[in-house]
């Protein structure tokens, strides 16, 4: 069963899937704030992950997905999306 939460955990493992951005899930909380720039992860690689998590939960994302700053504004806007589809 699919949950409806993206978790830092799983933002970390798609980051290094998808963009070779290795990073703690734990620094990633911690540094939840900080832009995916400065953690190493550019638009192209977010964007990959946007498209990774649309296959995985089989919905469209917000084409905001793509254009937030941080993991957390990104983990808010993803899982309120897959919150309002359950």
């Amino acid at each position: 069963m699919l949950t409806t939460q993206v978790t830092y955990d799983e933002l970390a493992t798609l980051m290094k899937r998808g963009a070779g951005v290795t990073v703690d899930p734990r620094e990633l909380e911690r540094a939840s704030d900080t832009p995916f720039g400065i953690l190493g992860l550019d638009s192209l690689g977010l964007l990959g992950i946007v498209g990774e998590l649309e296959n995985q939960y089989g919905r469209s994302l917000p084409p905001d997905s793509e254009r937030c700053r941080t993991p957390q504004e990104f983990l808010d806007l993803v899982n309120s999306t897959l919150k309002a589809g359950a």
